[in-house]
């Protein structure tokens, strides 16, 4: 059992990796039009597709409709919140109210990660236990779209130069799968409903941050082409995923 506690804790560190490199590639192409709105478009259709698709669907499931959608809705209002608060917390000398936005998109990104990561963790020890192969998938799965997360995260900070900031979200955001993993680890058998629960719970509020402020910042690029690009790509990468990934 220890050798698969070690085997659940490496897969799970893959987040900082795939966390580094969704920086990295922000810190690349921060400047250019074409990849932010492409990534954003990534992250957006990615979120909606795996929540709409995946979390709901398999917390349906397990716990029924009334309560999926019930802590759907509550992971929607909670980072609903968060949009209306964050505003209004000064962490640092937020500039103009361009600037504003983007630090309050980034926080929200951020906060989604967290929330979505966490709970991928919890799933990807339970699966591990359960059969090792599918939790290798699972693992890969998740690095696959934690890339472009990251990077949507990473540009608006990097765009009005909060760097220190950057580092400290994208650190919180790195480490959530590896927590989830290991708090997987240490509930797992004792309490079955709690993951679907957290899942659904990540999907709301991923929905909520891919609708009310990925999508209106591709929208002021106004160049809507290549956002639909960007979800097409994370279409087909999804498709792929889900011919690797066992039922």
């Amino acid at each position: 059992m220890s050798e698969a506690y070690i085997s659940v804790l490496f897969l799970a560190s893959l987040s900082i990796i795939t966390t580094i490199i969704g920086v990295g590639l922000a810190f690349c192409f921060k400047k250019s039009t074409r990849a932010i709105i492409i990534g954003i478009g990534f992250s957006t259709g990615i979120m909606l597709l795996i929540s709409l698709f995946e979390l709901i669907p398999e917390s349906i499931y397990v716990i029924g409709t009334s309560k999926a959608l019930l802590a759907v809705l509550l992971g929607g209002f909670f980072v609903g919140i968060l949009n209306f608060v964050i505003p209004h917390i000064h962490f640092f000398n937020e500039g103009n109210q361009s600037s504003l936005r983007m630090i309050k998109t980034a926080y929200l990104i951020a906060f989604g990660l967290i929330l979505h990561d966490f709970p991928e963790g919890f799933a990807m020890a339970n699966s591990y236990i359960h059969s090792p192969s599918l939790g290798v998938l699972i693992a890969l799965a998740i690095a696959v779209h934690n890339i472009p997360e990251e990077f949507a995260m990473a540009v608006p900070l990097l765009l009005v130069g909060k760097k220190k900031i950057l580092f400290k979200t994208a650190l919180l955001s790195g480490l959530a799968e590896p927590v989830g993993a290991m708090v997987g680890l240490a509930v797992v058998g004792l309490y079955p409903t709690l993951n679907p629960i957290l899942m659904t719970f990540a999907a709301g509020a991923m929905i909520f941050v891919s609708l009310h402020e990925l999508l209106p910042m591709a929208q002021r690029y106004k160049r809507k082409g290549l956002f639909v690009v960007g979800i097409i790509i994370s279409l087909l990468v999804y498709l792929g995923l889900t011919f690797i990934i066992p039922e």
